[in-house]
């Protein structure tokens, strides 16, 4: 027995040991030692599903499992979800649970080489935050008009609208024809000009709205962890009940039924074409939030033995159920307005924001109680949007807040204030698209960032974790953590599968690139060439890390590229560490941080 307690003593004095050195040296700036936090597990999840679950879920989702086969797009989109999306979040979970530190430093330190990929995440991020909010504004002005007398939507008759082309509901095949509520959206909230050439003056309202929403915005973060992880026990759980509302409601409707079948039924011809497989994995992928950098951002406020197989399993499973159960809700109204108008299905659908901020609108007006369903609606679109520009925000500030800190903090004293200087930037930044040419804007900065970027960035970050870090690595970081090794499933996706798939995604982006257009315009060439200079902005930084890494080490280019956390020292731990929790004296479940 004294053997035994001898030995327990001499295993919990090397486990501290070993934990110590750790947050010494894999921790920037003892980052560690200060770093907040989740009150609680719930907290955490709530968090990744309502970054994962947004805006996209409601159009996009919708839109594209009918265009590319109804029903038997549901094959290719649940294969891309267990082959690459679960793996891939499970990676970005452990990657930022075990460093407890933001992207940019988690992989500088898993991949040197490779260590421009985190701070590509950070900006494109950051770039995508500043427009994103942009639709927050835009929910907002809806949402305040839903309180006047009428809808102002709904008629022909108002100072905006150009009554020579208006018609009170879908035009049909009358191409020369607008309904009111695409009127309501160009002429009113947006006053949209003829091109990005003419973007006129700032749209006040929206300026004002735009404001607003970066100041709920901050409301929400300014706490970090602490006050995001309360705000989201709302904002992510408010949608599902007015989902699931609309749901009961518009199923009852006349010709609901003629809509939920043609966005279920199947066509079975669709899954032999590559691009519905290609669509598929890029949904699956952006609609988690794969190499934006939220998740390893969120993550790395984990207590280091959370559960996050589990947490990794209900965000990917909540976040397709949210798409399609948004799909039976948004087809179900299209099927009554086609009912309505007399019109097929295929003339009311459409892609992009027009489905939610054009189409559904002139739905609602429509709809029983129609003055209740209006702001509930307008409000779940501003609870969807906010938890994922949560996320991206917090990216941001964490990196700064982990690479700056304790230098910033001299001047700005309170860490409140890191999170209102990257708020007041992102609004200053957005005000290019809250004037009257700013869809044009807005449009282009979504194509070439949301688009074109991502999928380099997802493809570097892969190959970075995947094949140069390696997944015997990534396999002893889930083990630590975990007290198991991730199953063969885990390891082959990270392997082969998950390299492959993202491939073929870059492959057939490249391959099938076509310029911005919003509508019909299409965009001159020197809007083009800005398109491009934004998206390089993030990718840019990719190569300029791999060349000062291979300038600043000497060695070949494959010692440059194996070279792991700076030093062999991190193996030997990493191996020391994982072979304590083999340990009997140390059962998995009691080893934390």
């Amino acid at each position: 027995m004294e053997v035994g307690a001898e030995n327990s003593e001499r295993h919990s004095q090397e486990r501290e040991s070993a934990l110590k050195t750790f947050e010494m040296t894999d921790s920037p700036a003892g980052a560690e030692a200060q770093r907040q936090t989740w009150s609680g597990r719930l907290e955490f999840i709530l968090a990744s599903v309502g970054y994962a679950v947004g805006l996209g879920n409601v159009w996009r989702f919708p839109y594209l499992c009918y265009s590319s086969g109804g029903g038997a797009f549901m094959i290719p989109y649940l294969i891309m979800l267990v082959l690459c999306g679960l793996p891939l979040l499970f990676m970005e979970f452990a990657i930022g649970q075990y460093t407890r530190i933001g992207p940019v430093h988690a992989l500088a330190k898993i991949c040197p080489l490779l260590k421009g990929v985190g701070l590509a995440t950070v900006i494109i991020s950051f770039v995508y935050s500043t427009y994103y909010n942009v639709l927050m504004s835009w929910a907002l002005y809806y949402l305040f008009n839903t309180f006047g007398a009428s809808l102002p939507w709904t008629s022909c008759n108002n100072s905006w609208n150009v009554v020579a082309n208006c018609s009170s509901g879908f035009p049909g095949n009358a191409t020369h024809l607008q309904s009111a509520s695409q009127q309501f959206f160009d002429h009113k909230l947006l006053e949209k000009t003829n091109g990005i050439e003419e973007l006129g003056g700032i749209r006040w309202e929206l300026f004002g709205c735009l404001i607003l929403s970066w100041v709920i915005v901050y409301l929400c973060i300014f706490k970090g962890v602490k006050s995001t992880g309360k705000v989201v026990y709302f904002t992510a759980v408010f949608p599902y009940f007015i989902l699931f509302a609309l749901l009961i409601n518009n199923v009852q409707l006349p010709g609901a039924k003629n809509g939920i079948l043609f966005f279920v039924t199947p066509v079975w011809s669709k899954l032999f074409e590559v691009k519905v497989w290609v669509n598929a994995a890029a949904q699956v992928f952006n609609s988690i939030g794969i190499a934006f950098g939220s998740m390893i951002s969120m993550a790395s406020y984990n207590k280091f033995n959370n559960n996050i197989l589990r947490d990794a399993l209900i965000v990917a499973c909540t976040n397709s159920f949210t798409s399609i159960l948004a799909g039976f809700v948004i087809f179900s109204a299209i099927g009554y307005m086609a009912h309505i108008h007399n019109l097929p299905v295929d003339n009311i659908a459409t892609n992009g924001p027009g489905l939610v901020f054009v189409v559904y609108p002139e739905v609602l007006s429509t709809m029983p109680v129609s003055r209740l369903w209006a702001p509930l609606f307008f409000f779940m679109l501003l609870c969807l949007g906010l938890d994922s520009q949560f996320a991206t925000v917090e990216v941001g500030v964490t990196f700064i807040k982990d690479e700056f800190g304790p230098r910033i903090l001299r001047f700005l004293k309170r860490e409140e204030l890191v999170t209102l200087a990257v708020c007041v930037l992102g609004f200053i930044l957005g005000i290019p698209h809250v004037t009257k040419g700013g869809i044009y804007v807005f449009q282009l900065m979504d194509h070439y960032t949301a688009v074109v970027s991502l999928v380099f960035l997802a493809f570097f970050e892969v190959v970075a974790v995947c094949w140069i870090f390696g997944v015997p690595q990534i396999s002893l970081m889930v083990e630590r953590m975990q007290g198991k090794t991730p199953n063969i499933y885990f390891r082959v996706c990270w392997l082969l599968l998950c390299p492959m798939l993202v491939l073929c995604i870059l492959t057939s982006s490249v391959i099938q690139y076509t310029p911005a257009r919003y509508g019909k315009y299409k965009y001159p060439v020197w809007a083009e060439g800005v398109g491009w200079c934004v998206s390089l902005v993030s990718i840019v930084w990719i190569p300029i890390g791999a060349i000062q890494e291979m300038l600043h080490n000497k060695g070949s280019f494959l010692q440059v590229t194996t070279k792991r956390y700076h030093s062999e020292k991190w193996q030997i731990r990493l191996n020391a560490n994982v072979s304590m929790l083999k340990t009997p004296s140390y059962p998995s479940n009691k080893f934390n941080i």
